[in-house]
Formats: structure tokens, sequence, C-alpha cells
């Protein structure tokens, strides 16, 4: 018989949990009407994080997506009014995306959604065990340094 493979238990849990938050996340996106769907929601929160309006393919760079997904998803944003393409003062061949009004409405709604989200989801865990997760994660994201897998010297 063979022995239980922790690291493959960790990671089944991880996926798990993150099916857990998109499913919530997605109800959440849902009960507030917005007509929005996850991904459309994602580059919204892309979106907002620029200083200027963006390129399409600084998008999907960030987004880590091809160009083509991009345009799928700001057409429907387009026709939903929360985005709009306009022209690059500087390069009129170039289209920059900007988020309009109803994008900046939208993404206030977005937020709460994922924080209501998030509320739900870490119910269970006290303040200190949510700093433990928090941390963990941190270390998930950003990885081992280089050269570091995580052994500590004798």
């Amino acid at each position: 018989m063979t022995s239980p493979d922790p690291d493959g238990l960790l990671a089944e849990q991880l996926l798990r949990l993150t099916r857990r938050v998109h499913r919530i996340q997605k109800r959440h996106l849902e009960q507030r009407d917005l007509g929005i769907t996850p991904a459309q929601s994602r580059l919204l929160r892309t979106l907002a994080h620029y200083t200027s309006p963006p390129r399409m393919a600084d998008l999907a760079q960030r987004l880590e997506v091809v160009p083509r997904a991009v345009t799928t998803l700001v057409d429907g944003l387009e026709g939903a009014g929360k985005v709009r393409r306009v022209p690059d003062p500087a390069n009129r061949r170039v289209i920059r995306i900007e988020l309009t009004a109803d994008g900046r409405t939208a993404l206030r709604e977005l937020r709460r959604a994922r924080r209501s989200a998030a509320e739900e989801i870490l119910a269970p865990l006290t303040d200190e065990q949510r700093a433990v997760l928090g941390g963990l994660l941190d270390t998930l994201v950003d990885g081992a340094p280089p050269g570091d897998c995580g052994h500590t010297s004798p």
C-alpha cells in the first residue's frame, strides 16, 4: 500500500478552494444583477489599476491572456456601457480602453460583491487564522526566492 502524498493532498485542497471561491463570487455577482461575468469583472479591476487608459495589448499582458480574449471582453463591456475605446492622443492609430462612469459604479459594486464573498469564505476562521492564511498565501503567490527551495541551512 502506498503512503498518502501530502503535497498532492494540499494541491487538491487548493484546487477545491479555488473552485469554491469562484462559485461564491459568481453567486454574489449574480445577486447584484450587474450583468458582468467573472472574466469581465477581472478586466474592470485590472483596468482600474492603470493611471491612464491602457492599450488592449497592455491589458492582455497584465491578464496573461491572448489579445483576442481582451477584445471579446472589451466588446461586451463596451456594449454594456462600462468601458469605451478612445484614441491615443499621441498616436491616433492606437486605441486605449477607459472606464466610463457606469464602469466605475459597476466596479464599486464588484468590490462589494468580492468583500461579501470573502466574508462568507473566511467566516469559519478566527482573526489569527486569517492572518496566518494571508501570510501563507503571500508566500505561495510570491514564490520562494531564487535559489531557495525552502530548506534551511544546517
